[in-house]
């Protein structure tokens, strides 16, 4: 046995194919912008149709993952990317131009609070995605944030009656209407913030 691994199985050095320092791409593109590039696997970075695909691919799945916690926000960050996708497959934009706008993008993504202009009172992601998804009504969002505060108890996600506590919370705030409450429900479920 020791014969036939020593005869057809070879163990070189490994090779590193990239320098992304444990980034993801969509980190690496905020740290660095369009110079995040030179940093992909030459088979990659030689193409410019597989650049533009893996970044784009990228900012997605990013999009994707975090559509949850302020579904407003990201599904206009989502049009955008589709807006940049097709004028690059038209070729109406130029390379670097398009670098440049997807790197811009990329930012936004992975910051909202640098993708568009909030009252300084949305101080953080939780009343950011309140004021988004309440018809951007500062005061409306304001008060079911300073509700949930109020009701919510440790642990209440995993306690029907703690859930409840806090769905009568968002209601009374939201005059009874059960389908935007069940909406805020769900998107207060997946903020960290509470």
């Amino acid at each position: 046995m020791r014969h036939l691994i020593d005869t057809y199985i070879r163990a070189e050095e490994s090779e590193k194919i990239s320098a992304f320092d444990d980034l993801s791409l969509v980190e690496l593109i905020v740290e660095r912008g369009s110079d995040a590039v030179k940093e992909l696997p030459k088979g990659i970075r030689e193409n410019r149709e597989a650049v533009a695909e893996t970044i784009e691919n990228n900012v997605r799945k990013l999009i994707i993952d975090e559509q949850p916690i302020n579904p407003k926000y990201y599904e206009k960050m989502s049009e955008l990317l589709d807006a940049l996708i097709e004028q690059r497959k038209k070729e109406a934009l130029g390379y670097q131009e398009y670098l440049a706008r997807i790197v811009d993008l990329t930012r936004k993504v992975n910051n909202p609070s640098t993708g568009y202009v909030y009252p300084t009172a949305m101080d953080t992601g939780a009343k950011r995605a309140l004021y988004d998804n309440l018809g951007k009504n500062e005061a409306l969002a304001l008060a079911v944030d300073n509700a949930i505060h109020e009701n919510r108890q440790d642990d209440w996600r995993s306690n029907p009656f703690k859930v409840k506590k806090v769905k009568l919370a968002i209601k009374s705030m939201l005059q009874d209407d059960e389908e935007l409450t069940e909406k805020t429900l769900e998107l207060v479920k997946n903020q960290h913030e509470y």
